[in-house]
């Protein structure tokens, strides 16, 4: 078994530039160890309030911290069960707020959440905050956005992107207003070292393209790629809310750093990996332990010496996988019930976006950051200009894929100095979208 890697994730939330109060909330709860890992996982989740500031607060605030520790508390149960018993009881518990408090009467939240296992990822989801799989230059979307647009759109069989902007942000499902709430369950998503996760509301998903998202985040290491998206959506309004919260699966290259050589394996060490996945341990060890048997019986017969001391060997692995039969019939039926579940269970992909670096979309992105140094200059926003020079010109001459990622960089560099003088009355307002987008 590989070594225990911890997981490497980045989460930030952001109030926009048109609102008073964030009612997003987000949380992380990795697993700290190969045992924690083994049995729940690492657990993330977002949540958008809805219902006035106070009240939207209170409700995905309640949910980022109640999913997790739900989950936790049930994760014995399997994964399937768990993640719903997490958002059902969640969902009570703020429909009991609302019935027990007038002042909090219409509170709501949506509430996308993910759990990383060794069998994959398993994604939990109310509302229209979205889970994005990023690989290979695809963004692929793994929640079905529960909103007016996108059940039309699921009936006349069509895209949601074809019914325009009517109703768009109208919430048919969310954790709260009901006394009882459908949710989501999709998974197990299989793992490849290097997979990136991003959760968010739609305060990015608004505003910044899919395409975009993908695209930063490949190109840039988690904390750099978060906190680009969220002054992208600021740059383009900040009409609402915005979280992101990135997770990548360990093992793979790390955006913005030397690629590092994998070890080769063995082809022994395969074989055993290759046999460990397809015949369960207790099966090897009486096996095992019946060779060594026959073993010590032909040494015996032969007269030769160590016959005693092979057999109490055998004797001992054939005890071990007998034990570990013992153990594997013990299970609760729920158990084996779950996993046959599991493994039947169809992996929904409801959006795929093409997110590689072409030159079209790096042409775009140094649109945008000519855009917003046009207009910090134009205002007399302060910039250490030559700093930025030095890393517009490096992308400007490296390749597209390394030119891109430093055009990402020098793009934050202006965005976070600008942030810096923004406030909510500026009238300042780049045009991060390309000409007729």
């Amino acid at each position: 078994m590989p070594a225990f890697e911890p997981v490497r994730y980045a989460a930030l939330t952001d109030v926009g530039v048109k609102r008073s109060h964030n009612q997003d909330a987000c949380a992380a709860q990795p697993a700290v160890d190969a045992t924690g890992y083994a049995a729940s996982g690492h657990v993330f989740v977002v949540a958008d309030g809805m219902g006035g500031h106070a009240v939207g607060e209170k409700a995905s605030a309640k949910a980022v911290r109640d999913i997790p520790f739900l989950y936790l508390k049930y994760a014995k149960e399997g994964p399937l069960p768990a993640i719903r018993k997490a958002f059902v009881e969640t969902n009570a518990g703020i429909h009991a707020i609302g019935q027990e408090n007038p002042e909090f009467r219409g509170l709501g939240t949506t509430s996308t959440a993910i759990v990383l296992r060794p069998e994959g990822a398993w994604v939990g989801h109310v509302g229209d905050s979205r889970c994005y799989r990023i690989r290979e230059g695809q963004a692929e979307q793994l929640t079905f956005d529960h909103s007016w647009v996108w059940e039309i759109a699921r009936r006349q069989g069509v895209d949601p992107d074809e019914l325009g902007e009517y109703k768009k942000n109208v919430i048919i499902r969310s954790l709260g207003p009901d006394p009882e709430v459908e949710v989501d369950v999709e998974g197990p998503y299989p793992l490849q070292p290097g997979d990136a996760f991003l959760l968010c509301s739609d305060g990015l998903t608004g505003v910044v393209t899919p395409q975009e998202i993908g695209a930063v985040v490949t190109a840039m290491p988690s904390d750099e790629a978060a906190r680009l998206l969220v002054h992208m959506a600021n740059l383009r309004g900040g009409p609402d809310n915005i979280t992101v919260l990135i997770v990548r699966v360990p093992g793979g290259e790390t955006p913005g750093e030397p690629a590092k050589k994998p070890a080769k394996a063995s082809g022994f060490s395969k074989l055993l990996a290759a046999w460990g996945r397809a015949v369960p341990w207790p099966y090897t060890a009486l096996g095992a332990g019946s060779l060594l048997a026959l073993l010590s019986l032909m040494m015996h017969l032969g007269q030769t010496t160590g016959s005693i001391p092979l057999f109490l060997l055998s004797a001992v692995v054939i005890l071990a996988g007998l034990i570990g039969l013992i153990f594997d019939m013990k299970k609760e039926p729920g158990d084996s019930a779950n996993a046959g579940e599991d493994t039947a269970r169809t992996l929904n992909v409801y959006k795929k976006h093409d997110c590689t670096i072409t030159p079209v979309l790096a042409e775009k992105f140094a649109h945008l950051e000519a855009a917003l140094a046009e207009g910090m200059k134009s205002q007399n926003i302060p910039a250490d200009w030559d700093a930025h020079d030095k890393l517009a010109l490096a992308a400007s001459n490296a390749d597209r894929v390394t030119g891109f990622r430093v055009r990402c960089e020098s793009l934050l560099f202006l965005a976070e100095a600008f942030h810096k003088s923004r406030h909510k009355t500026e009238s300042f307002r780049p045009n991060f979208r390309p000409p007729g987008g």
